[in-house]
């Protein structure tokens, strides 16, 4: 019957010869809904039973209102599962003695559904937002589970990996840890040792290019830190990271949606393979449905699929110690040869984009004028040689940062043009003002020297390129933040601010984002409110981005206002 109805067909023939109404048939379209839930043209079935992993089962843990025409019978094991894994924070696991002064409130509870789902046999999203505290909930997870027979890996970004191995010496002195890296010999060689530690880090970038050696070890737990760097299911990261075999695993981010809901399969493949089903089916019946066509109720279904597996807290609602944080929106205007300039180059580029959207190399195409517009938004020279003054945004730049300075404030600036940090280096070299610069081709060692420095120094200014600023600085003597341009996805400038703003912070914090009236810059910003519903729905602070938007988008952000 299900077959024929996903044929689109109208009626089914019974064996007795009577028909079924396949159209207009209610208990049919709740079997329907059950069957997209389990996929069971993908499950196994014996003696006339569908038999179901564990993880497969959950996805019906909480539709009790789901079903009118069908009844729904668990049998106690089944119910005591379902208790277990939806209220953890009822679990009388005890916190490791060691941990008991060290972990506030939240942490504790993060340890206990971290523990939980170990001990239920599943796997999850540890989501809380930046700068609460995840690696030290981790660490008090592996420091439990340590044994002889235990040995953990921890996988994060190369920016990371000394971070880790501190962190671990200084809480879990007693955890034996190690970092893969170095040539290729050498890691060959550390990875024999895996057995002599209880925890081994790695990065991504390491992992994928040694992962033949890892495929004869039996790890306890595997931990994924900053996740969203298998978010494309595709690249060697994730192909990577999903061969390795373990117990557990814990993946750890606070933006598991970056983009769009196939981050969150590709993490959940790692987590708990054929949970969110094979990408093709999460795609046409999920994805597709949710983000195109806004289905209120499917959204709502997968949300709660994936709900007892993401554990996310905000800084607002257990941070309440946490000084406050002021966002303002500094607006600047053009200069009249800035304006002539950048409204003949939009003008230039609004034609263009009528004609080249429809074709996928045109949207390439599309993506580099955007960039220049980006450019010419914050200084003529990124792309005209014959300019030689200084821009209005770098001159309304150095007031704010000279106006923080006499005011004793340390101070994070954020741009994703390199190029622009440069110009901004220029001048603080020459208004004498004391500055350090982080860059994505900074090295690991240098990295830490450079955060080490700002924090005990009386340097004024840390210049730091978005992609360099998202993950693994703690910046907690910055009392500002100035974002010098907006970038669609919201979470990634969030990240950068949280630098400055999470546990440590002592004093308030400003971020200032400065924006040209008129701009692509202002466009930018209104389509980070418009398009940051969908994630919203399943991880809270995440946004979409360029990848989901439509042609009526692009056109509209092209647009030639009006002055």
């Amino acid at each position: 019957i299900l077959r024929a109805y996903h044929k689109k067909k109208k009626y089914y023939r019974l064996k007795d010869g009577t028909f079924v109404n396949l159209e207009q048939n209610e208990e049919l379209s709740e079997l329907v809904k059950l069957d997209r839930q389990l996929y069971l043209s993908n499950q196994k079935m014996e003696d006339g039973q569908y038999v179901l992993d564990p993880s497969v089962a959950m996805r019906l843990a909480n539709t009790d209102d789901a079903f009118e025409q069908m009844q729904v019978l668990r049998d106690e094991s089944f119910n005591q599962l379902m208790d277990s894994l939806n209220h953890w924070n009822q679990s009388s696991l005890e916190i490791p003695e060691r941990y008991e002064t060290v972990l506030r409130d939240y942490q504790k509870d993060g340890y206990r559904w971290i523990k939980q789902l170990e001990q239920l046999g599943f796997h999850g999203i540890l989501a809380d937002d930046m700068g609460l505290g995840k690696t030290l909930q981790c660490i008090s997870v592996l420091d439990s589970a340590r044994s002889s027979e235990h040995h953990s890996l921890i996988v994060c970004p190369s920016s990371l990996l000394f971070n880790w191995q501190q962190e671990l010496q200084r809480f879990a002195p007693d955890v034996t840890s190690q970092i893969i890296m170095g040539n290729q010999m050498l890691r060959k060689e550390l990875i024999r040792k895996i057995a002599d530690y209880d925890v081994s880090i790695t990065s991504y970038d390491y992992l994928k290019r040694d992962i033949e050696q890892y495929n004869s070890l039996s790890l306890y737990y595997v931990v994924l830190d900053e996740a969203q760097y298998i978010k494309n299911q595709k690249t060697q990261s994730a192909l990577s990271v999903k061969q390795l075999q373990c117990e557990h695993r814990l993946a750890m981010t606070g933006t598991p949606i970056e983009n769009n809901l196939a981050e969150l399969w590709s993490i959940f493949d790692f987590l708990m393979p054929g949970f969110l089903f094979n990408y093709h089916y999460f795609q046409t019946n999920y994805e597709r449905p949710v983000v195109r066509d806004e289905d209120q109720e499917l959204s709502e279904e997968l949300k709660k699929m994936v709900s007892p597996f993401i554990l996310r807290r905000r800084k607002n609602d257990v941070l309440r110690e946490l000084p406050e944080k002021t966002e303002v929106v500094v607006p600047i205007t053009f200069e009249s040869d800035e304006w002539k300039q950048y409204l003949a180059n939009l003008a230039v580029v609004n034609k263009e984009v009528k004609q080249k959207l429809g074709i996928q190399t045109g949207k390439i195409e599309v993506l580099a004028m955007l960039t220049r517009l980006r450019q010419l938004c914050l200084d003529r020279r990124l792309v005209d040689e014959t300019v030689t003054v200084p821009s209005s945004k770098l001159n309304a730049c150095m007031e704010l940062i000279e106006s923080l300075q006499d005011g004793g404030k340390k101070v994070l600036v954020f741009s994703a043009f390199t190029s622009f940090l440069s110009l901004v280096e220029e001048q603080l070299k020459q208004r004498n003002i004391s500055y350090y610069l982080l860059e994505g081709s900074t090295d690991k060692t240098e990295r830490q020297r450079l955060v080490s420095q700002f924090q005990m120094d009386h340097t004024t200014v840390f210049l730091i390129s978005l992609k360099a600023g998202g993950t693994g600085l703690n910046l907690t003597k910055a009392e500002a933040v100035i974002h010098l341009d907006p970038w669609w996805n919201i979470s990634a400038q969030n990240q950068a601010t949280d630098r400055a703003h999470r546990i440590g912070q002592k004093n308030p914090v400003t971020v200032y984002k400065l924006v040209m009236k008129d701009s692509i810059e202002e466009r930018i910003m209104e389509l980070q409110e418009k398009k940051k519903g969908i994630a919203d729905v399943f991880v809270e602070n995440s946004s979409t981005g360029i990848g989901s938007m439509s042609e009526a988008d692009w056109l509209e952000l092209f647009e030639i206002p009006i002055r």
